[in-house]
């Protein structure tokens, strides 16, 4: 029987578990339930909260054509002026975008008002670095890749702020960073990446590394889980990207010695420990 490590950072970080639970603080105390979003991007935690009554809500018509209720900011964050609608609503808003998050939109807001262009390293059309964008008072640029690192050429005497999605690749962060700063700009570098998402991808490396097969549970629409897959897949051939047991087809030649189980910051605990049972003992 091979050795089965898991990681101690697997699972809900600090700010999907404050999200998760003003939700359902929420749901006891009753009423009509919104999120403006999917409060995580975990389909099994969306899933129950709809059978609990919660709705999730997807564009600004909907918040106005509300009478009453409450709706809740997801951890991800929205820009400013949506925020702002929320609050004028008819609606109650509970904010419970992630105090890391909210830093970045502070960061944003007061560099933008300082005359800084402001370039966020991050995933283009994640809802994280959308809301991070509604915060500059100057458009901002995203960069993702090496490539657009390289093409970005602002003509600009502006400093540069740059800040991270909070769970972008540090290791790939710092190698844009590096990219900006041989063209020679002004650059202000706030890394914004918070300390669970390094800990996180630098647990599930060594994990990868040691192992003979990798198990990453996540959603399938989770940015931290596909980063983690990312890099244990480079440390371990036989890394497998999954979102509950039900995915997970291992076939075995005995051989193997260790086997890796990691999680994103929005896998629940109970979806972890499945993960681990049917490892143990049905494999």
């Amino acid at each position: 029987m091979p050795e089965i490590i898991t990681a101690k950072s697997a699972g809900f970080c600090f700010g999907v578990q404050r999200a998760v639970d003003t939700v359902y603080e929420e749901i006891a105390r009753g009423g009509a339930i919104y999120t403006y979003g999917p409060i995580i991007h975990n389909e099994e935690v969306v899933r129950d909260l709809e059978e609990k009554g919660v709705r999730v809500i997807e564009s600004p018509q909907e918040i106005d054509a509300l009478e009453s209720g409450t709706v809740i900011v997801r951890s991800h964050g929205v820009p400013e002026k949506l925020m702002n609608r929320i609050e004028s609503s008819r609606a109650h808003c509970v904010d419970a975008t992630c105090p890391f998050v909210k830093r970045i939109h502070n960061t944003v807001a007061a560099q933008s008002a300082k005359g800084d262009k402001i370039v966020i390293i991050g995933n283009a059309g994640h809802p994280e670095v959308e809301g991070i964008m509604g915060w500059s008072l100057t458009p901002a640029t995203v960069i993702e890749t090496r490539e657009e690192a390289a093409a970005f050429n602002e003509k600009t005497q502006r400093t540069l702020c740059v800040v991270a999605q909070t769970t972008f690749n540090q290791n790939k962060f710092q190698e844009l960073v590096d990219i900006l700063k041989q063209k020679g700009y002004n650059i202000t570098v706030v890394n914004t990446i918070c300390n669970a998402t390094r800990e996180r991808q630098e647990e599930a490396k060594r994990i990868a590394a040691v192992a003979d097969v990798m198990i990453v549970i996540g959603g399938k629409h989770s940015s931290n889980s596909a980063k983690l897959y990312e890099i244990c897949r480079r440390e371990c051939e036989r890394t497998f990207f999954i979102q509950t047991r039900d995915d997970l087809h291992l076939s075995l030649t005995g051989e193997e010695k260790v086997i890796g189980i990691t999680a994103g910051a929005s896998t629940p605990k109970n979806i972890i420990e499945e993960v681990q049972a049917y490892v143990r003992t049905d494999i």
